[in-house]
């Protein structure tokens, strides 16, 4: 019996978009399907240079799909990626709630110093940006969609 090759990783590139700026995160499903997704990369970018940054992006790391955020000005996004891109597929993703749990998935993951862990959670706000959390969680999405177990409950 001959062992099957394990399928190539699949890898995402994902945009939360807004006005001012653009989340971006290269997100890798294992072959496996069982592991959480690798962050190849992940970076906030300004939305006017946001096509220009993709494209290496796309390049050095072998993207297969565009995941594209479908609120603020998602649609002219996905448009101008599919014009420069014109050879990887865009989707255009649903990105409900994905602010409020990138700062719940922010907050899990740079737990509070001094002070600051006397407030409750909810009064704690990430001192950056987030966007970069919101395209890794439109990824994350994807993927567990791709594989057909049901997600995790939202808040």
């Amino acid at each position: 019996m001959t062992p099957r090759l394990a399928p190539e990783p699949t890898v995402v590139l994902a945009l939360d978009p807004g006005r001012a700026k653009c989340g971006i995160a290269v997100v890798c499903q294992a072959a496996s399907g069982g592991d959480r997704p690798r962050v190849l990369h992940r970076e906030i970018v300004e939305a006017a240079r946001v096509v220009a940054r993709v494209l290496p992006l796309v390049a050095q790391h072998g993207v297969e799909t565009l995941l594209v955020g479908n609120a603020t000005g998602g649609t002219v996004l996905a448009r101008a990626l599919r014009e420069a891109l014109p050879e990887v597929p865009v989707q255009l993703v649903e990105e409900a709630f994905t602010s409020q749990r990138a700062r719940s998935r922010y907050l899990q993951e740079h737990q509070p110093r001094g002070l600051q862990r006397l407030l409750p959670p909810g009064l704690r706000t990430p001192p950056v940006p987030i966007d970069d959390y919101a395209a890794l969680l439109l990824a994350e999405d994807f993927f567990v969609a791709a594989s057909g177990a049901t997600p995790k409950p939202r808040p």
